[in-house]
C-alpha cells in the first residue's frame, strides 16, 4: 500500500525522540505583503532574516488574513473561526459610525473559546506570549486567562501606551531599563523564556506578538538616519490617486512609494528581533524539531495615520477589503518535515490552529477550529490540496483608515466585493489583475450570481450581523434571506 507524502512524513514526526514539535508564531502587526524581501525584492526595506526564514520553509504566496483589521484576525488564529461567529469584527472597541451605524461589535476573546495555547497547553506544551494582545479590555480575558502560563506585554492596548521607549506604561513589562526600544526588549526576554523552557524537557509555544509596525512611528536614530540617506536616492511622486472611500469619509490618499525612513527602521527592528529568535532556537539545537510561523494580522498602513508604507501592485491597505488589506507574508518551517519551496493555493489565519494542532501529532478539535483546514497536505507536497472552495470575508464597519463597509469571497482566481451601504459588487480576476482595477461585473453576471449567492449564504452560517439606520439615513442595505 502506498501513502501520501503528508501521511508519510506525520509519521516520521510522530516516530522522532521528541513527538511534539516546538511551536514558535511571530505575528507583526500592519506589516505589508510588499513589505517583505521574500515577496518584493524591490522593497525599500531590509528583512535579510525573515527572507532566510521564508527560504527555509513554505512561503505561501497568496496567505490571507480573516479581517483587515487586527483584533478579528488575531481572534481568528486563536480559535480557528472567523469573527464573524461571534460579531468580532472590528479592532476592539471601533464602533465610528457613518452614514449608517456599524454593525454590533463584541469586544473580546470569550474564555470559552479553547485557544490555541490551551489545546497545546492541555497536550504538554509550556506556553508563552509576549507583546500585543488586544483580545479583551480588562484583565479576566488576557493571555494568562486564555492558556498561557507566560504574559510578557500582554494587554488590552492595541498600540504600545507609552511608545516604543521605555518607560512603556505597560501594565505586563516591569523591570524596564531606561531607552530600551520595546521590540528589542521582547527579543530578549523571548529568548530567555525559550531557554528556560527547553532545559524543563517539555515542548514549548512561544507566540511573540511584536506591536512593529503599529503606530506610534518611532526607531531608534541611527537607524533613522541610515534609512533618510537610502531614501535620498529614491525619485518620484510618493502619493497617488485619492482611493474612493465610504460617503463622508475624508479623502485619501495612497502612499505608492516605499521610502519612509522611520517607518523602514521599523521594519529592520522587527527583523532583528525576529533573527535573535530564530538564532536562539539554533544555539539551543532545536531547529529540525521546532515549527516556526510568520505572518501579519492585516496589510500595510497606507491610506491614513502617516500612511508610511505602500502596498502597490495591491490595491488599499489596512482597513481595505482589497488585496492590500488583506493579502498577508504568510510563511511556515519546519526543517524536519517541510521542503523550502512555494505554494499559491489561497489560505487564511484561521488555518494556522488547525495546522499547528495536527504538525503536534494531535487529534482535531473540530468543533473549535471549524472554519480552519490543516495545511499539512501543502506543507509536505506544494502540489498537494486541501478541501475548500472558497475564502469569506466580512467587514460591517468603517475603517479609521478609509475603508468601506463590506464583504468579499475569493473563489479560484476570482474574487467579488460587495459595498454594505448599498449591496454594489465587483469582480476581479486576481491572476490577471492583482491590483483589482478592472471591474468584471458587468460582464460576467454567472459569475458574480454564484459568487454572490455563495457569500450570502455564509453570512448566513456565521450569524454575520450588518449596517443599521442612523437618524434619517433611511435603511442599510441587507442580504435576502
Amino acid at each position: 500500500m502506498r501513502f501520501p507524502i503528508f501521511i508519510l512524513s506525520l509519521i516520521a514526526i510522530l516516530s522522532s525522540s521528541q513527538a511534539k514539535p516546538n511551536i514558535v508564531f511571530f505575528l507583526v502587526d500592519d506589516l505589508g505583503y510588499m513589505d517583505i524581501g521574500a515577496y518584493n525584492p524591490e522593497t525599500f526595506y531590509e528583512t535579510p532574516n525573515v527572507d532566510r526564514l521564508a527560504s527555509s520553509g513554505m512561503r505561501f504566496t497568496d496567505g490571507y488574513a480573516a479581517n483587515p483589521v487586527c483584533s478579528p484576525t488575531r481572534y481568528s488564529i486563536m480559535t480557528g473561526k472567523y469573527p464573524s461567529r461571534i460579531s468580532a469584527t472590528n479592532w476592539f472597541s471601533g464602533k465610528r459610525s457613518g452614514r449608517f451605524n456599524p454593525a454590533p461589535l463584541h469586544s473580546n476573546m470569550p474564555l470559552a473559546e479553547v485557544t490555541l495555547a490551551e489545546a497545546l497547553k492541555q497536550a504538554g506544551y509550556q506556553t508563552a506570549f509576549l507583546g500585543k494582545w488586544h483580545l479583551g479590555p480588562t484583565e479576566e480575558f488576557w493571555p494568562e486567562k486564555q492558556g498561557f502560563d507566560v504574559n510578557v506585554g500582554g494587554h488590552n492596548r492595541g498600540s504600545p501606551p507609552g511608545g516604543y521607549f521605555s518607560p512603556y506604561k505597560n501594565p505586563r513589562l516591569k523591570n524596564e531599563n531606561p531607552g530600551e526600544y520595546l521590540t528589542d526588549r521582547l527579543a530578549r526576554e523571548a529568548t530567555d523564556i525559550m531557554q528556560s523552557f527547553h532545559a524543563k524537557g517539555e515542548p514549548f509555544l512561544i507566540y511573540l506578538s511584536f506591536y512593529n509596525v503599529h503606530t506610534p512611528l518611532q526607531a531608534p536614530k541611527k537607524l533613522i538616519e541610515k534609512y533618510q540617506k537610502k531614501a535620498q536616492g529614491i525619485k518620484g511622486n510618493e502619493f497617488g490617486p485619492e482611493e474612493q472611500v465610504w460617503p463622508g469619509g475624508k479623502k485619501r490618499q495612497v502612499r505608492i512609494l516605499q521610502k519612509h525612513a522611520t517607518y523602514a527602521a521599523m521594519v529592520e527592528t522587527m527583523d532583528n528581533a525576529v533573527g535573535k529568535v530564530v538564532d536562539q532556537i539554533k544555539k539551543l539545537g532545536i531547529e529540525k524539531n521546532t515549527v516556526i510561523c510568520f505572518t501579519s494580522d492585516n496589510g500595510g498602513l497606507s491610506t491614513s495615520e502617516g500612511s508610511p508604507t505602500s502596498n502597490l501592485p495591491l490595491r488599499g491597505g489596512k482597513g481595505w477589503l482589497y488585496e492590500g488589506g488583506i493579502r498577508e507574508p504568510f510563511i511556515i518551517s519546519y526543517p524536519s518535515v517541510i521542503k523550502p519551496g512555494s505554494c499559491s493555493q489561497p489560505v487564511i489565519s484561521t488555518d494556522f490552529y488547525p495546522t499547528l494542532i495536527d504538525l503536534a501529532g494531535l487529534p482535531p478539535l473540530k468543533k473549535q477550529h471549524l472554519d480552519g483546514i490543516s495545511l499539512v497536505p501543502l506543507l509536505t507536497n506544494n502540489k498537494g490540496t486541501i478541501n475548500r472552495d472558497s475564502l469569506y470575508w466580512h467587514y460591517p464597519h468603517y475603517s479609521n483608515q478609509g475603508g468601506f463597509p463590506g464583504g468579499a469571497i475569493r473563489s479560484g482566481n476570482f474574487k467579488l466585493v460587495e459595498r454594505y451601504e448599498t449591496g454594489q459588487v465587483s469582480l476581479y480576476n486576481l491572476k490577471d489583475d492583482p491590483g483589482e482595477r478592472t471591474d468584471l461585473a458587468k460582464n460576467m453576471h454567472e459569475q458574480v450570481q454564484l459568487m454572490r449567492s455563495k457569500l450570502h449564504a455564509w453570512y448566513r452560517d456565521v450569524d454575520a450581523k450588518f449596517l443599521s439606520a442612523k437618524g434619517d439615513s433611511g435603511p442599510p442595505w441587507r442580504p435576502k434571506n
